[in-house]
């Protein structure tokens, strides 16, 4: 069994019910994240889902230099901390850089690490020191039994409030396949495991100047996740993902969401038994 990892109410881990973790991948402006954030609160408070809203302030690692990237710092997370204040649900986003995480922190329950940037160590003990909620995300280039040396990074720091994230790994060019002994794996360390059904699908600059997915696979690959024990399921969700200002094709179409949180609690009430 993992340790539990608490944010608030909510608690990760440790044969609790499965978290959803959602929202856009990005705040393409305030309006639609609250109408976004109020959907999925009114979802999972009808279906008894504990749920983190998540969306980014800034999209560091677009494929283009042309991409949307966000709103930017101050602006994203004046955002984020209305949507926590006023809807009263806990709120995570990513964090780039070691400059940002004091202002992040004091706005957020859990700073995410994003993949790519799971191994830088500045980073990492940034995030520690604050004593907030950790989620790392697991690099698509990294074995799941590596993901040791980033826990202890973080453990350093005195902080043990930490989340593993699995997203795929790289398979070939521009493809992501999921191993779910991963989820196993990492769950060796103690922490509880989160398993990201929307870059799990992702085509990493498949479309030549943005990046690609198979959105279509996202239920089958949480279902799977869940059945697999996880602690927590990451999706990325937009009213119209064919509109989306980034990642449109890895995000579940708003309107769906609900019947696959009724199958998922399904699956993690036998699983947790």
């Amino acid at each position: 069994m993992s340790k539990t990892v608490q944010v608030g109410k909510i608690k990760f881990g440790n044969g609790a019910p499965f978290v959803l973790i959602a929202g856009p991948c990005v705040i393409e402006n305030r309006n639609m994240a609250f109408s976004i954030a109020k959907t999925l609160q009114r979802i999972t408070s009808k279906l008894g889902v504990p749920f983190v809203f998540k969306a980014s302030y800034d999209k560091a690692n677009r494929t283009s230099i042309d991409s949307f990237r966000g709103l930017g710092l101050r602006g994203g997370l004046d955002i984020l901390g209305e949507i926590r204040s006023t809807l009263k649900i806990p709120v995570t986003t990513d964090v780039h850089s070691p400059e940002e995480i004091e202002e992040a922190a004091s706005v957020v329950d859990i700073l995410q690490i994003p993949a790519f940037l799971c191994r830088q160590t500045d980073l990492l003990l940034a995030a520690g020191k604050t004593g907030k909620v950790v989620n790392v995300k697991k690099g698509q280039f990294l074995a799941p039994w590596d993901i040791k040396s980033l826990v202890k990074k973080i453990e350093t720091t005195g902080n043990h409030k930490i989340l593993l994230t699995e997203r795929g790994v790289s398979f070939g060019y521009n493809t992501l396949v999921s191993d779910f002994r991963s989820l196993a794996i990492m769950r060796r360390t103690g922490y509880p495991v989160v398993f990201d059904a929307s870059h799990s699908v992702q085509q990493p600059g498949g479309l030549g100047t943005v990046s690609g997915g198979q959105s279509e696979f996202i239920p089958l690959l949480a279902r799977c996740a869940v059945a697999a024990g996880c602690d927590a399921v990451f999706m990325e969700t937009h009213p119209n993902p064919k509109k989306a200002l980034s990642d449109g094709p890895n995000m579940l179409p708003l309107n769906t969401l609900e019947k696959l949180l009724k199958d998922l609690k399904a699956i993690d009430g036998i699983v947790k038994k």
